[in-house]
């Protein structure tokens, strides 16, 4: 397992993060402990959860796995989605963030948590009064580094600089949506992160399941997955060229004698400026597989090969100003001494 700086920060965290969202939703307990357990064996420290995954189920369980060896983990949740039936039992109020922390901590049987994400945009409340009570969050120790998630350019942008003319801690981490199939944030996001020295760590990593191979070109269901059952599945914000770049993961993966799994979060992980890739595993065995993501490089035509179909298509005004450098450097007329 290689382990990645969190962004500008002195932070370390594997490439690959253990994602807890299966967690009292489809894993009880005791798989839960001992994809916990495998996870440390296959040299990942990076866990992921949120306050309302499992209406708080799965800060409990993995709070339970991680006993006695907190020290050794890497422990991000978030807070926004309704975890009750208040009207302030949801969203970013000064309010709410204090209660959500106080309730996260407890569930997950912590002092702290070392990332803590605002899990969406709410329009409802000033990003300064958020702002502000993280920092206070940072300032008492109850969490150690801010991030979000879902958030566009220009909302990221403007709270960072809200952070910083106010010498606030400011968010170090971002988490969107990523994977062969749903490359949007190449477009603005990763520009933004890269300026900026955050981290990024990508949820969604395989498409809900349909990079997993379970899947053939032209499928949007299979019997007994996520897309039956019709949960956390982001086929709607596939590219068009999704069944193309399928094949080609497919074909690549065979070529390889690696799983298709393997092969789409080893892309995801050599991209500019990401982190680490969150997986979400059911089982044991799903986990074991993704694990085996972590520590190699896909040769260079393979990486090539998933690049070109996956490609975004050309958008305005970034297509447009690409090589606008080229006709600068064009128009400059270098003085000589002599004529040639």
């Amino acid at each position: 397992m290689n382990y990645r700086r969190m962004g500008r920060t002195g932070l370390k965290v594997s490439e690959i993060c253990l994602g807890t969202m299966t967690f009292g939703h489809g894993t009880d307990e005791a798989e839960s402990r001992r994809m916990v357990d495998l996870a440390y064996d296959a040299g990942v420290n990076f866990f992921d959860t949120a306050d309302a995954y499992g209406s708080g189920e799965s800060e409990i369980l993995l709070g339970k796995a991680l006993k006695g060896r907190r020290r050794d983990a890497v422990v991000a949740t978030k807070f926004f989605n309704p975890t009750g039936p208040g009207p302030n039992d949801s969203g970013m109020s000064r309010t709410r963030i204090f209660n959500a922390i106080d309730d996260s901590l407890r569930r997950l049987q912590m002092d702290h948590v070392d990332i803590y994400y605002i899990h969406h945009v709410d329009t409802q409340t000033p990003l300064g009064e958020m702002l502000r009570a993280l920092d206070d969050l940072v300032h008492m120790g109850k969490v150690r580094y801010l991030a979000c998630s879902n958030y566009e350019a220009w909302r990221l942008m403007e709270a960072m600089w809200i952070s910083d003319s106010h010498d606030w801690a400011r968010f170090e981490c971002y988490q969107p949506q990523y994977s062969l199939v749903v490359r949007d944030i190449e477009e603005e996001i990763i520009p933004v992160c890269e300026l900026k020295g955050l981290g990024v760590c990508i949820w969604s990593p395989l498409a809900g399941g349909f990079l997993t191979g379970k899947y053939q070109p032209g499928q949007r269901s299979v019997a007994g997955s996520r897309s039956d059952e019709g949960w956390a599945y982001p086929e709607r914000y596939f590219a068009d060229s999704a069944d193309d770049s399928l094949a080609v993961l497919l074909a690549v993966a065979k070529e390889l004698d690696r799983s298709p799994a393997q092969v789409a979060l080893r892309w995801s992980l050599e991209q500019p400026a990401i982190t680490s890739a969150i997986i979400g595993a059911r089982t044991v065995e799903q986990a074991r597989d993704n694990f085996l993501a972590g520590g190699w490089q896909l040769p260079t035509d393979a990486l090539a090969r998933l690049n070109e179909v996956s490609q975004l298509p050309a958008r305005y005004p970034r297509a447009m100003e690409a090589n606008m450098h080229e006709r600068r450097n064009s128009a400059v007329k270098m003085p000589k001494l002599w004529n040639d």
